[in-house]
């Protein structure tokens, strides 16, 4: 399917997508002048492709003047938010577990950041709740050297058996870091301590999850006194294996942050009124990331 959109405005443009109608796996190229491309940038072509649940292709160059532009509509079964609930949502043989979001930069910028922020070099455990195969951990593994993260003990806990099984052989020769199976509501079924750093990534928004009761119960029961905390909330969903940006809301065809924004606003109250300083970054994931105020 070819169109072209030589010399259209923004509007035009938008238009013209919200009306067409294509399949699943369907490969649209339009036809844009060069100084159109130019105009607009390519950025401004990958959200426009996202908007419209599409992955921008590479482009190919049609004459001295034009470029076509190539955007392939997603798989949109392709989604492990329409797979059926249960420990293995997130195994290994899941949409999910395909997933790398260390690899989108927007994340994995505004993570190192948030690590650094609370001096991860510094702390001496780490709890990650909603852990999967481990990638949180991957980063800063990454991020330290040998002996740092070393001297660091790290508790990685997951529901789904399948991911924490692939996570053990993952960091099997990490002697520092454990992987437990276990229900995120049940915590206090296991004697885990506290920490000094609790981390959480997309994982306590889950919809089996009663957020601000969890939240608190983690705070006050496994932070250590001056400990810091490392939330991640999703604004975006994943189709196709592409992260597309805006969280779905209930009831609502576009993306709505009324929710998500709910969320923070709760913690960021809470853990100032314990005297922290919090701070709010990123893009498709929003990080909050906590230190406390010495």
């Amino acid at each position: 399917m070819r169109i072209a959109l030589k010399n259209k405005n923004a509007s035009e443009i938008l238009g013209c997508f919200e009306t067409m109608d294509v399949e699943d796996g369907t490969i649209v190229e339009v036809e844009f002048l060069d100084s159109d491309v130019e105009s607009f940038g390519y950025r401004g072509f990958v959200d426009l492709a996202q908007l419209f649940f599409m992955k921008l292709l590479p482009p190919i160059k049609e004459d001295d003047l034009t470029t076509i532009l190539r955007f392939k509509k997603l798989q949109r079964e392709n989604s492990f938010h329409e797979s059926s609930s249960g420990s293995e949502k997130y195994g290994v043989e899941s949409e999910f577990f395909k997933i790398d979001k260390t690899k989108e930069f927007t994340f994995l910028y505004h993570y190192q950041k948030a690590l650094k922020f609370i001096d991860i070099a510094s702390k001496k455990r780490v709890l990650n709740l909603g852990v999967n195969r481990g990638d949180e951990f991957r980063v800063i593994k990454d991020m330290l050297t040998s002996d740092e993260f070393q001297n660091i003990e790290f508790v990685g806990i997951d529901y789904s058996t399948s991911a924490i099984e692939y996570a053990k052989r993952d960091f099997l020769e990490d002697k520092n870091v454990k992987f437990i199976c276990h229900d995120i509501n049940k915590l206090s079924e296991l004697d885990l301590g506290d920490f000094d750093i609790i981390v959480s990534i997309g994982t306590m928004q889950s919809s089996n999850i009663e957020f601000n009761a969890t939240f608190m119960n983690i705070y006050q029961n496994y932070l250590q006194k001056d400990g810091a905390m490392i939330l991640g909330f999703p604004n975006c969903r994943w189709i196709d294996g592409e992260m597309i940006y805006g969280a779905k809301a209930p009831n609502y065809s576009f993306s709505e942050m009324s929710l998500v924004l709910k969320d923070i606003h709760f913690c960021k109250k809470y853990l100032q009124q314990k005297r922290y300083r919090v701070i709010i970054t990123g893009k498709d994931y929003l990080c909050l990331t906590a230190r406390k105020i010495i």
